[in-house]
C-alpha cells in the first residue's frame, strides 16, 4: 500500500522526491511504530534511489534502506531458495496505480488534480485489499 505519494514530474530523478516523500509520512493520521533494532522498519526502492543521499536521508528516518538493481534478486533466488524479495513490493504498486486509465497518462495540468486522484486510486486499492482480507 502506498503511503504517501509525492507527484513529480517525468523528466526528475527519482531520488530527488525521497525527502518530500518522507515529510509526507509525517502528516499521516496514524503514528508510525517506533523502529528497533530487533524489528527494523525497510523501505523498498528500486535502482533509481541508489544514491548517498537517500540512504542518508533513510538513516535519518531509521529506515533500512532495501535497494536492488534490475536481475540482482533473479540471481540471488536462484542461489539461495530462501531468499525473499522485496523490489517486487514496488513493482506492484506501480501495476496497481497503473490499473487506472486515469493515472496512466497524466492529463491534468495542475498537480494537485492529479495528486487528488492518486490518493483516490491509493484509497481504492486498500478498501479492495481490506475487503479481501478483513
Amino acid at each position: 500500500m502506498p503511503l504517501a505519494i509525492v507527484p513529480e514530474a517525468a523528466n526528475v530523478n527519482d531520488h530527488q522526491a525521497v525527502g518530500m516523500t518522507l515529510m509526507e509520512l509525517d502528516r499521516l493520521p496514524v503514528q508510525r511504530p517506533a523502529p528497533t533494532a530487533r524489528r527494523p522498519q525497510g523501505m523498498c526502492m528500486d535502482k533509481g534511489y541508489d544514491y548517498a543521499v537517500v540512504y542518508e536521508l533513510l538513516a535519518l528516518w531509521l529506515f533500512v534502506a532495501h535497494v536492488r538493481p534490475r536481475g540482482e534478486e533473479a540471481d540471488l533466488i536462484a542461489r539461495d531458495p530462501a531468499f525473499r524479495p522485496r523490489r517486487w513490493v514496488v513493482e506492484r504498486t506501480h501495476s496497481w496505480l497503473n490499473r487506472f486509465r486515469r493515472l496512466l497518462v497524466r492529463w491534468e495540468k495542475r498537480t494537485l488534480y492529479y495528486q487528488g486522484f492518486l490518493h483516490l486510486a491509493s484509497g481504492i486499492i486498500a478498501y479492495r485489499a481490506a475487503t479481501v482480507f478483513g
